[in-house]
């Protein structure tokens, strides 16, 4: 089932009893976020504040935050049949005979979904128009504590390519700055940004317009890492089996949704000063750092009549945008397979927050095949920021946690398992000692090649394949790789993590989170024969680190007593 719109999918979800509608009225201003937090973190539903304080617009949030109502969005069965649809599509065989292609038809014209329709008329979305801009409005969420302000955290913006004129659509997070203007936070390595150069270059100003509330595909589709040539529209299309409806805004020559909820209009004037941005409480679980990027002006402000805003928080995972992301995985699978034959599987661990680990299933045939396939993954597009790549065998289930963990125990053995690569790293890394840039591990379990030489054998007949986590309170540079070292003279683990003493080591959760965000490779790995140290604290200046370490995100104690004190008057057991 396709939605035409945010109502239609909403409505589903109430019938699906996914949805938790609250009439208390709440305050955009952190309550907001600690009551959505805790209710994503217990796998909750999707929920509508029909009551915003200083605002007229309810608030739609976590509408995606399960596998159930991610697939339910996309009008799949699961997110594995999305997958499975589009490897048909790549099976050359399916069209080799006249069997073949007869059985190909359906498929084959699911593909006129894929180019969007423009109209001339006016569209939902345009019912109410704005002139006289406020931004304040609407119920912008402020998410976290140490956020710079309110921040718009699920905009489609929409912006067109100079030269080609083709459009395309991103998610970049949109800072209040006053009644009319926001931040436009689009990294160094987004398209939108590749396009405002040009702009730039020609001293021209860019139009820009921002959707926010449209259908589950349109939003998902925003978020994909397509290639350039492909409008996100199309992807769209395809997955909710309906052609995109777009219309002209009012005020530049940009196309946008007809069946948004808003549509923010303006434009970036590449020739003014940026504005400092942020810091902001990032999917990544730490306030990324404040930075400087363009000012996006507001000149206009159309709406339904009924429109409800649509938000996301982000944070500590698990949070919705974990499972858009995995939306991601399940689509770009028969991709890489492509590419990669070797590739089975693969598991993004919503602990690794999108780019920190990629664990790989693959068929490991010949010498070295591992390594062959970490290199093709780092070579493809956004999986250049993958941090950690863990491969085991085909017979290893990836989405199976526990079945990966005691591959990596029985097959890795110190060094000769582990391979180092120097490259880009994204711009919300924060461990690495220089932004952008730093060390990428790959971790061999396929057990494929692990014959080791009598002695080398008998030299490890004293590792014991386990792992150990330690707690330290650091005070001084370094205590992290030394609690390590100093820890393996008396232990045989295989395996030794240390955090710090805010982490409690039976949350594996937590040690996993923090070990894919908090190590580089090349600076935080101890190696002892065949035993390998992880240290994953927090980083001195002493030890490298030439930038400042952010923030974990953590709620005020009196937003939570608050919410916890409210929880009945929410309509929460």
């Amino acid at each position: 089932m396709s939605y035409k719109d945010l109502h239609t999918f909403i409505k589903e979800l109430d019938k699906m009893g996914e949805l938790k509608k609250i009439t208390a009225e709440v305050s955009a201003e952190l309550e907001i976020t600690e009551i959505t937090d805790r209710i994503s973190k217990a796998h909750g539903p999707a929920l509508l504040f029909e009551k915003v304080k200083d605002s007229a617009y309810p608030v739609l949030i976590n509408a995606m935050g399960s596998y159930r109502r991610m697939s339910l969005g996309l009008g799949a069965k699961d997110l594995d049949s999305i997958g499975a649809e589009i490897e048909q599509y790549l099976e050359l065989g399916n069209y080799l005979s006249l069997r073949g292609l007869l059985k190909s038809i359906p498929r084959l014209l699911r593909l006129l979904y894929v180019f969007p329709r423009k109209s001339r008329l006016r569209g939902s979305c345009q019912e109410v128009i704005e002139d006289e801009v406020d931004l304040s409005t609407l119920p912008v969420l402020h998410c976290w504590p140490e956020d710079a302000g309110r921040f718009v955290t699920l905009p489609l913006v929409f912006t067109k390519d100079l030269k080609s004129k083709r459009q395309n659509v991103g998610m970049y997070r949109l800072q209040i700055l006053d009644r009319t203007s926001t931040g436009m936070h689009w990294h160094k390595h987004k398209d939108g940004s590749e396009i405002y150069a040009t702009y730039k270059e020609r001293g021209m100003k860019m139009p820009v317009s921002v959707a926010l509330g449209c259908d589950p595909a349109i939003t998902y589709a925003a978020t994909a890492p397509l290639p350039k040539q492909l409008d996100e529209m199309m992807l769209a299309g395809w997955l909710r089996r309906s052609r995109v409806k777009l219309v002209k805004c009012i005020t530049n020559d940009i196309y946008v949704p007809a069946n948004a909820e808003f549509i923010l209009e303006g434009y970036v004037d590449p020739q003014e000063e940026l504005v400092l941005e942020g810091p902001f409480g990032d999917h990544t679980g730490y306030y990324s750092l404040a930075d400087y990027y363009p000012r996006f002006h507001v000149t206009c402000i159309t709406h339904r009549k009924n429109a409800i805003y649509p938000a996301t928080v982000v944070g500590k995972p698990p949070m919705e945008d974990c499972y858009m992301a995995k939306v991601t995985e399940r689509i770009f699978l028969p991709v890489l397979k492509l590419t990669i034959p070797e590739l089975v599987d693969i598991n993004l661990p919503l602990e690794g927050v999108f780019h920190n680990c990629a664990i790989l299933s693959i068929k490991a045939h010949y010498p070295g095949c591992a390594y062959k396939v970490m290199n093709s993954v780092w070579g493809m597009g956004q999986m250049m920021y993958t941090k950690l790549i863990v491969v085991v065998d085909e017979t290893v289930d990836v989405q199976d946690l526990a079945k990966v963990r005691d591959a990596v125990l029985n097959n890795v053995r110190g060094s000769r398992n582990l391979f180092i690569a120097e490259g880009p790293l994204d711009a919300l890394d924060h461990s690495s000692n220089r932004a952008l840039y730093g060390s990428r591990l790959g971790i061999d379990a396929t057990g494929y090649d692990i014959d080791k030489p009598d002695q080398e054998r008998a030299n490890a007949s004293q590792i014991t394949n386990s792992y150990h986590i330690l707690s330290i309170t650091k005070e001084k540079p370094w205590q992290g790789r030394d609690a390590i070292a100093e820890y393996m003279k008396h232990s045989g683990d295989k395996f030794v993590i240390a955090v710090d003493g805010d982490v409690d080591p039976r949350d594996l959760s937590t040690v996993m989170w923090k070990v894919f965000n908090n190590i580089d490779a090349r600076r935080d790995l101890v190696i002892n024969g065949d035993r390998i140290g992880v240290d994953a604290t927090k980083k001195w200046s002493e030890e490298g680190l030439t930038r400042a370490w952010p923030k974990d995100i953590t709620m005020t104690e009196q937003m939570k007593q608050k919410v916890s004190e409210r929880w009945k008057e929410y309509g929460f057991e």
